[in-house]
């Protein structure tokens, strides 16, 4: 029996404040965590730009849905309420703004002092105005008036002229004039808006360039021929900024009669949000940069004078453009299982035994060869399918189309809440119902973010139903950088809960029992919480208990204080958690047998993985959730459990262990909420994903 001590008895007050860690500050944490990959030198060169890009666009999302959040709720004023860490959104705002500073100052300083250098050591080089040589000054110009100023439109603000519109993440310049124009008009100030239709890097073609890969920017080349658009004029500033704005859609599901059309009229003013951000060249003057702001209904605290282009995710086709492997990550061929290699029918595959996918180190492949042929199967004579991201060219959605048009049973649930995916889901849901699948868009106020496809099969006079399940998106990209489970089965126990929950998705009636799968909203909560209640009372007998999750975020209160009660009785509890974490770790008698890793590396770790040791019988789950309150509460998901014994091995093998032991890509978080990076010492080096490749890849 472990020896009794205060903190086994020690009653936490449900939402301490001061046991949770502000949501907002960690999203920056580990947007940090991101830029440390842009930092390390032992990346290529080509990968750190692309790192720089990611924490641009990760700041992009962040200001446009989480800070704009923030400021929406210090608009409310006393009638805003703080969350769990007690912070009011006006101090999070002040300390999220001074986070966000440091960062990208970083950022910015990364890309001009080692990342651009190191580029330009391999030839690639981003030429600035005064490195243009006569020969590349005159093909500039002539670019400039072929490409460019035929569809610039210069905006004089006068009284006739006020300050135009300006779409949100949109590239925009600010000129300063002296002088009057052939009216007379003696304005100060004009916007020049850069059509999106406009290239933001422009390659300078053989002959002109003085290497392989030499490249100017749209900036540059405005910059150097600005004035011909005021001609007459004195130019005596230009100068580029972009403002973010609150891009979180608003409608009210549940007073709409079809959300479809309430969220197409509500798309096109997400361009249009209020402002969050100004984002502006660090050599604007302080009279332009105030009247910039005064515009926008913005303060100083909501400035960012960046050393460089306003938005550097228009930098991540450049690995594309230049085609250097050599400067990117090594490639490799995902592998597959050794099952599917031996029989190409699917179905007699899946009947002889589950099959496990652990991609992008196995390929997603056989997801995609799993539905063509149920497509073009003469018994198959149903297919059912969520769809929360799958892209704007994907092969998935094409193949149901195919189906449905050849006449089988299509039934899709498509989400149309994705958020920056609406758009697309959409016009995949039109797509659908023109050749007769059956669309539909879940349950209103709750978003279908559960990965599951079933296939109904006519076998030997009886129906046999063939599920998949996964952690994450029928999106064939992502599945090339993010890590994420794959289960193809015929259990039909398995097909009987995903059967009823598609019933829930696409019917009406009460909520029946599953035999294995969790489901949210209804019991994945209670289910977790229960088994996180399990191993504190198996500690408190004395025999040893263990959790060990894997997410990408852990935010509920409730799921918090339950593993704070399951450290104090004795519990050994080890997450990892990719992104955001309230949950404090390792502070003495309240999570001192609590360990939380943060894994960042060339892959976006996206698996969810829940491991009990349940008195050494282990259960272990994949999941679509986070744990999360909108994943328990506000979403459709599901969590289901590994059967079969070999493959609940290779999932604590594969997606554990490794983890646990990384030393190279690991972070430990501290009970402050900041991260260190794991120390190697002595040891060997461990690199879980560079591992994995090894194991699974060709």
């Amino acid at each position: 029996m472990p020896r009794k001590t205060k903190a086994h008895h020690t009653r936490l007050p449900r939402h301490a404040p001061e046991h949770f860690l502000n949501r907002e500050l960690q999203l920056l944490e580990f947007n940090r965590r991101v830029l440390a990959q842009a930092e390390d030198r032992s990346v290529p060169p080509l990968e750190r730009l692309k790192f720089l890009c990611i924490v641009s666009s990760n700041l992009d999302e962040f200001f446009e849905i989480r800070l704009s959040g923030v400021k929406e709720q210090i608009k409310m004023g006393a009638a805003a309420t703080a969350g769990p860490d007690g912070l009011a959104p006006l101090e999070v705002f002040r300390q999220v703004s001074a986070r966000a500073q440091g960062i990208v100052e970083r950022q910015y300083r990364l890309l001009n002092e080692e990342v651009l250098p190191a580029l330009a050591a391999e030839g690639i080089r981003f030429l600035r105005r005064t490195e243009w040589t006569p020969v590349q000054l005159a093909w500039i110009r002539d670019y400039y008036f072929r490409e460019m100023m035929p569809v610039l439109t210069p905006i004089g603000l006068d009284p006739a002229h006020p300050f135009p519109r300006v779409f949100n993440k949109s590239l925009n310049f600010a000129v300063e004039l002296e002088g009057r124009d052939a009216f007379g008009r003696d304005s100060r100030a004009a916007i020049v808006q850069a059509p999106r239709v406009l290239p933001r890097v422009i390659r300078l073609p053989a002959g002109i360039a003085q290497g392989p890969n030499d490249f100017i920017f749209l900036t540059s080349v405005l910059h150097a021929h600005v004035s011909e658009l005021f001609s007459g004029m004195t130019v005596l500033g230009c100068y580029q900024f972009r403002v973010t704005r609150n891009s979180d859609l608003f409608v009210e599901e549940e007073e709409v009669k079809d959300l479809r059309q309430a969220l197409q009229g509500e798309l096109p003013q997400r361009h249009f949000g209020d402002a969050v951000r100004l984002e502006v060249a660090d050599n604007m003057s302080e009279a332009m940069t105030r009247f910039l702001l005064s515009q926008f209904g913005l303060e100083g605290d909501d400035l960012y004078s960046v050393a460089g282009p306003v938005n550097l995710v228009r930098l991540m086709n450049i690995p594309e453009l230049v085609n250097r492997p050599d400067l990117e990550y090594a490639p490799f061929v995902a592998g597959t299982p050794k099952a599917l290699l031996k029989g190409r029918d699917l179905f007699a595959v899946i009947r002889k035994g589950d099959v496990l996918l652990h991609r992008p180190f196995q390929s997603f492949a056989p997801v995609i060869e799993f539905l063509r042929q149920a497509a073009i199967d003469p018994e198959v004579v149903a297919i059912k399918l969520t769809v929360y991201r799958t892209g704007t060219d994907s092969v998935i959605m094409q193949t149901l189309i195919d189906a449905a048009s050849a006449g089988k049973e299509v039934t899709v649930v498509v989400e149309l809440m994705a958020r920056f995916d609406e758009e697309a889901n959409i016009n995949w849901a039109a797509r659908l119902e023109e050749v007769g699948a059956h669309v539909v868009y879940g349950v209103v106020g709750h978003k279908t973010h559960a990965k599951m496809a079933m296939v109904v099969r006519r076998e030997q006079g009886r129906l046999v139903r063939y599920c998949h399940l996964g952690t994450g998106n029928y999106h064939a990209r992502t599945a090339r950088s993010y890590t994420d489970f794959d289960l193809l089965t015929a259990r039909d126990a398995v097909g009987s809960d995903v059967n009823e929950v598609f019933q829930q998705l696409t019917g009406l009636g009460k909520a029946s029992k599953l035999k294995h799968v969790w489901s949210a909203p209804f019991t994945l909560h209670p289910k977790i919480l229960e088994a996180i209640d399990n191993e504190t009372r198996i500690a408190r007998s004395g025999r040893p208990a263990r959790i060990v999750a894997k997410m990408n975020a852990l935010l509920e209160p409730l799921v918090i204080e339950a593993l704070y009660k399951a450290s104090q009785a004795g519990v050994k509890v080890e997450l990892l958690v990719r992104g955001v974490c309230a949950l404090r770790p390792g502070v003495p008698g309240l999570s001192e047998n609590i360990r939380v890793r943060s894994i960042v590396g060339r892959f976006l770790e996206h698996t969810r993985i829940f491991h009990f040791r349940h008195g050494g019988e282990s259960k272990v789950y994949l999941s679509s959730a986070d744990w999360m309150d909108r994943n328990f509460f506000r979403r459709v998901e599901l969590c289901f459990p590994m059967l079969d014994a070999k493959l609940k091995r290779r999932v604590v093998r594969e997606g554990l262990k490794p983890y646990l032991e990384d030393n190279t890509q690991a972070w430990d978080m501290q009970p402050d909420g900041s991260f260190k990076r794991a120390r190697r010492g002595r040891s060997k080096a461990r690199c879980a994903q560079v591992e994995l490749l090894k194991a699974l890849a060709k």
